[in-house]
């Protein structure tokens, strides 16, 4: 979806792939090994420019250049990974639009406890090969004792690992879950949320179609806006402006999303403090 409102952006701006542009595509599918091969491909190919998805995909693509324009979206804080010099002045090759910072991530410890005041131990679901989960996971246990909750890793790396993972933290009683924003989670994400749903675990995602898709709650920017303003930086790049001449942006908007029928098989009540402030609730 995100690659659709990418090309539909750009022919918005006179680009047509096939025409006056050629788009040359690889999915990496959350392997770090896929990441370089793939990133050595297209490096290999000299675009005129190249545009990144997630933090792990951008680390590739700088391992092997650091010239050709790089746009990047989906970034959990690139200069705290080191992506960027700054947001305004991000330096190198490489600019974008960034998910969150880090210290925003404790709006799901917030909210989790809002919805869920029993809950007082809380999974954290995380890909631990990407650079941006350690720093994230950091961020959200620093500020889990001033909202009374206790957090603890799980990775997301195959299917059985978070079935064990999951299964285990649940045999203990007021848990809940939080989904950091990641590939992993993303490619998981089906099976995230049955799990959590299955066990009764009060669970937040960052992306809305962790909540479409049966999640209980989510807060995040809209991703496909980020490919969409994507276009713009490209179409800026490929009219001869650079990376370093165009500042990082952050997101200006978060978006809560509610998932009542969720909340109802719960046994939850969503307070109507809650409910009045969501952008979106799903019947």
């Amino acid at each position: 979806m995100g690659v659709a409102a990418f090309t539909q952006a750009l022919q918005q701006l006179g680009w047509t792939d096939g025409s006056n542009l050629r788009i040359e595509t690889r999915w990496s599918e959350n392997d770090v090994e896929h990441n370089r091969r793939y990133a050595g491909e297209l490096v290999a190919l000299a675009p005129d420019v190249l545009l990144a998805s997630g933090t792990l995909a951008v680390t590739a693509l700088q391992s092997e250049t650091r010239t050709l324009p790089v746009v990047f979206v989906t970034v959990s804080d690139p200069v705290g990974a080191g992506l960027v010099d700054t947001l305004a002045r991000p330096g190198g090759n490489t600019t974008g639009f960034m998910l969150l910072e880090y210290g925003s991530s404790g709006k799901w410890l917030e909210l989790l406890k809002q919805v869920a005041p029993h809950v007082t131990r809380t999974a954290v679901l995380r890909d631990a090969r990407n650079p941006a989960a350690s720093a994230e996971f950091g961020a959200i246990q620093a500020l889990a004792h001033s909202v009374g909750l206790e957090v603890s890793p799980i990775n997301v790396r195959d299917a059985d690992e978070i079935e064990r993972a999951i299964s285990t933290f649940a045999r203990t009683a007021n848990g809940g879950l939080i989904a950091t924003p990641s590939a992993g989670v993303s490619r998981h994400q089906e099976q995230i949320i049955a799990l959590a749903n299955r066990h009764k675990l009060p669970s937040v995602y960052a992306n809305r179609a962790n909540v479409v898709g049966g999640g209980l709650i989510s807060y995040g920017s809209n991703r496909l806006d980020q490919f969409r303003q994507a276009a713009g930086y490209v179409d800026r790049i490929l009219k001869g402006e650079k990376p370093a001449d165009l500042p990082v942006q952050a997101p200006t908007k978060f978006e809560l999303v509610i998932n009542l029928k969720t909340a109802r098989a719960l046994g939850l009540t969503v307070p109507a403090t809650l409910l009045a402030r969501a952008d979106e609730v799903i019947e």
